[in-house]
């Protein structure tokens, strides 16, 4: 996967401070190495206040070289905001991170998917339901997005790898060196290699309290909507149902009895507007009117008329399309992973992935654990 030079991008996100002064930074000069090079003026005129401008000047040399190790390896990427790969859906919210730092697959970032969240300690009857959804959201081709928390979170991303060609995205609050909680170590590491797994933080940065609400507006801003399964009056889960509202995203919930303190939280979301479901086709359903917007944002990437349909189904590139060509030309029968699709085909992650989701949607491509092949 192409990205940006690391070092300058990372001593930008290292300086630290507001985001928004950095963002006009990137926007205004196109990267971060034009944004670097113009200089102190440029950069009080974005905004930077004095420590800013200092670390700009002079990065924290332990944790630059901390990130750049982290960026050697594998399948560890890191996308600036105006990098053409970065979530579509994520760059329409309001606070956009400077950058993405992506442990896994970045195509999985453009999947069309639901948030699936709740509390960290649901009722038995709870985590089943989070399962139930999760998995039946998976098996209808939509990823599932959450926070690697322990309850509804950890239960939805299982759910999701368990199904064949299941795919789940974790939004984490830490460094991607790190696992919060602890215990979902082996949970992750699946995550990374069948899914992807993403931060805002580098690498080093350990869990603190006001990390978790932020890290909840990546999870709604990549979602097409938000499901609540269990949630308290006091909840991250009500968090991140109301940044998604707030987007113009749907948000869903789930009923509980009367007497379960965890289903207030819902109660209250469904009182204020929230869609009340039942099952994943109440989900689908809502999910119709942005499903198509994202359909046709992808045909507009791919350069080819919009068709629209039910859950966003569109039918595929046409044949005589070059890239479509192309991209048929490097599928084979057996499964394949998408960083040998890239090599093969050469085009970018971002436009690999919804050609993909074009080309599965029409029947034409299978999906499976983050491979993908000519369908027999």
């Amino acid at each position: 996967m192409t990205t940006l030079a690391p070092s300058p991008l990372l001593t930008l996100l290292l300086a630290g401070g507001p985001t928004r002064p950095r963002r006009r930074l990137l926007h205004e000069h196109g990267d971060a190495e034009r944004a670097l090079a113009a200089g102190p003026s440029a950069w009080r005129a974005a905004g930077c206040d004095a420590a800013q401008c200092g670390r700009l000047q002079t990065p924290d040399s332990a944790a630059l070289a901390r990130s750049l190790r982290w960026l050697e390896h594998d399948n560890h990427h890191l996308l600036a905001c105006t990098h053409a790969d970065y979530p579509l859906l994520l760059r329409q919210m309001p606070q956009v991170p400077l950058a993405l730092f992506v442990q896994g697959q970045p195509a999985r970032l453009w999947h069309p998917g639901v948030a699936v969240v709740g509390s960290r300690t649901p009722s038995p009857a709870g985590g089943e339901l989070a399962a139930e959804f999760a998995g039946g959201l998976a098996r209808q081709g939509l990823s599932v997005i959450s926070g690697l928390a322990a309850g509804v979170d950890a239960r939805a991303h299982a759910a999701a790898l368990d199904q064949p060609g299941g795919c789940t995205v974790a939004v984490v609050a830490t460094g991607l060196d790190r696992t919060y909680p602890p215990r979902h170590a082996a949970l992750q590491a699946r995550i990374a290699r069948e899914g992807a797994v993403v931060s805002e933080y580098p690498p080093g940065t350990t869990a603190h309290a006001g990390q978790f609400p932020a890290r909840n507006r990546i999870i709604a801003g990549l979602a097409l909507g938000t499901l609540v399964i269990e949630a308290a009056e006091r909840s991250g889960a009500l968090i991140t149902a109301r940044l998604a509202a707030e987007a113009g995203r749907e948000v869903f919930a789930l009923p509980g009895s009367v007497r379960n303190p965890r289903a207030r939280g819902c109660h209250r979301l469904i009182r204020q507007g929230a869609a009340l479901v039942e099952d994943v086709a109440e989900v689908i359903a809502g999910l119709d009117p942005l499903a198509q917007t994202l359909a046709q944002a992808l045909r507009t990437r791919l350069g080819t008329p919009t068709e629209q349909a039910r859950a966003g189904r569109v039918s595929a590139a046409p044949s005589s399309d070059p890239d479509y060509q192309c991209l048929w030309q490097a599928l084979d029968h057996d499964p394949t992973g998408m960083d040998s699709l890239i090599q093969r085909s050469g085009l970018t992650a971002a436009r690999l992935s919804a050609m993909l989701l074009v080309m599965e949607l029409d029947g034409k491509v299978m999906a499976m654990h983050g491979r993908y092949c000519r369908k027999p």
